[in-house]
């Protein structure tokens, strides 16, 4: 349920959007701007249930009639553009949705509020027709711009508008947060916050999808079994993640955790830093077999297969190569 209370490591943003409401000073335009999953859109749906809640408050009060029109998704002042296209949003659809309708007045709240999703994937023509309605809108209108490449915007755009920058919120942030909301296990909360890198949206998805579980249970069964693996058999685990393109960076950032978790533990002897702290066993086996050189190897074989994937290399023959460097002791 959109609520401030629920938003996690933007304290800053929060405060802010909360005094504007307070001290009725509220920006004609805003951009969230943050990587995918870090809570921009959750932060846009509170900030724009607050501004038409009937108790005029700091926090939606979740009761109203406006409130609930907002939760039931057809509240007719809270309006989210929406794209066809993937990738895409048409000046048509900026136009039709926004600016053409913007010139109609509220029908019961003080506000006319619109929301603007992948905003840096508008087009430059739909961004000009913006433009001139950030230039000069109407009191009552608040837009709200959701980006996660701020570059892609026009300087012009940017600059009028009240730009909120959303932090990476720490891990152990994340896995309370986990714990407390989703009730997942300790263990798994650890390795959901440590996968998603700030993003308490990537958390939740890692969280709840039998996929991410799944591919998790294959990573470890290459992770504990490569040194033992015979050759035909890590080519059977290659063609099968190769034949998974979408995943292979979610794999590579797992076997990195892993090796830097084997590194943690040779030189600490200490658990608690650990993301496979359930593994301990096979992390304790494998810190005593390998040498630090070794560990400092794999971990730049890592590096070095994300960038020659990024690069198009074939992944049949960037995995083959990093899997010869796991291999060895």
């Amino acid at each position: 349920m959109p609520s401030f209370k629920n938003i996690i490591g933007h304290d800053e943003i929060v405060a802010h959007l909360q005094n504007a409401l307070q001290t009725g000073k509220i920006a004609n335009s805003y951009i969230f701007h943050g990587e995918h999953g870090s809570g921009k859109k959750l932060l846009a749906n509170t900030f724009a249930m607050a501004l038409q809640c009937e108790t005029g408050g700091i926090e939606p009060c979740q009761k109203c009639e406006s409130c609930k029109r907002a939760l039931g998704k057809n509240h007719p002042d809270i309006i989210t553009v929406k794209h066809e296209k993937p990738g895409t949003v048409t000046i048509d659809e900026i136009r039709e949705q926004l600016v053409h309708d913007i010139s109609i007045k509220p029908y019961n709240g003080p506000y006319k509020v619109y929301i603007v999703p992948d905003a840096e994937m508008m087009t430059v023509q739909a961004q000009n027709a913006l433009l001139k309605t950030i230039e000069e809108p109407p009191e009552y209108a608040v837009i709200m711009l959701l980006a996660s490449n701020i570059g892609s915007l026009l300087p012009t755009i940017v600059s009028r508008c009240v730009r909120l920058d959303l932090k990476v919120v720490d891990d152990r942030l994340v896995k309370k947060y986990l714990m407390e909301h989703l009730h997942v296990p300790d263990y798994q909360a650890e390795l959901d916050a440590s996968f998603a890198q700030g993003s308490i949206g990537k958390a939740e998805e890692a969280a709840v999808s039998q996929e991410f579980s799944d591919l998790t249970a294959n990573a470890l069964k290459i992770l504990k079994y490569a040194g033992q693996m015979e050759v035909y058999e890590l080519a059977d685990e290659i063609r099968s993640l190769t034949s998974e393109k979408q995943n292979l960076n979610d794999y590579l950032d797992l076997f990195q955790f892993w090796f830097r978790d084997v590194l943690m533990f040779k030189a600490t002897r200490e658990v608690g830093n650990l993301v496979f702290k359930q593994e301990l066993n096979f992390i304790k086996e494998q810190a005593q077999e390998r040498s630090y050189e070794n560990v400092e190897k794999v971990l730049e074989a890592i590096d070095r297969t994300k960038t020659r994937l990024r690069a198009n290399v074939n992944p049949d023959l960037a995995l083959e190569l990093l899997f010869l460097t796991i291999r060895e002791k």
